[in-house]
């Protein structure tokens, strides 16, 4: 096995651990097949985290940062604010059609964490990681529109972080893609009213 860097050999049983949890679940995912999905010894795995529970925390934390740079990156100034929200929400919904596993995986890490004694912590940066990037998100639009600022983009923030979990957890379940779509453009409908008061 070749000498790495801590950062990035922790960033290698992050990766590994996503894609063992999305193929076989967050419960079913051991220390040793994360391991063995790395091509790492278990003791390099304690060398980089102290437990189980830290690795799910850097996983969310990965994940989370993909979906918020990839929003990102779609939230450039379009002709209308309408159309801006619209073109963030929809790169975010073809990452949930191309990667239905990944985002059922967010769902299963926080049902583990809510049902896991002494993980319960885990749901909870979860969600304020969403809030957090979603009111990110909202500023940024804000920013490139010259928008309103009547509520601030914590409560816009709150709203479309819950929003968007109902519509990808709906669409998972049913895999209705034309609902989906049409709700994801209710609610780009929605955040354009909020966003202009």
């Amino acid at each position: 096995m070749a000498r790495m860097p801590s950062t990035e050999r922790r960033a290698q049983l992050v990766e590994a651990a996503i894609r063992a949890m999305t193929r076989d679940g967050v419960a079913r995912t051991t220390t040793r097949s994360i391991c063995a999905e790395a091509g790492v010894s278990l003791s390099v795995f304690h060398y980089c985290f102290d437990s189980k529970q830290a690795l799910l925390e850097a996983a969310i934390q990965a994940i989370n940062a993909t979906y918020v740079a990839r929003v990102k990156s779609a939230v450039e100034p379009k002709a209308t604010l309408r159309e801006t929200v619209r073109a963030g929400l929809r790169t975010y919904w073809e990452h949930v059609t191309a990667h239905p596993g990944e985002h059922m995986l967010t769902y299963d890490l926080t049902q583990y964490a809510l049902r896991e004694p002494g993980f319960e912590h885990l749901a909870r940066a979860q969600y304020e990681q969403y809030i957090a990037s979603a009111a990110v998100l909202v500023d940024r639009v804000r920013e490139t529109h010259g928008a309103g600022n009547r509520l601030p983009a914590d409560v816009v923030g709150r709203y479309l972080a819950a929003a968007i979990d109902g519509l990808t957890l709906q669409y998972l379940a049913l895999g209705d893609e034309q609902g989906a779509l049409h709700n994801l453009d209710m609610t780009a409908d929605q955040l354009v009213a909020m966003l202009e008061e």
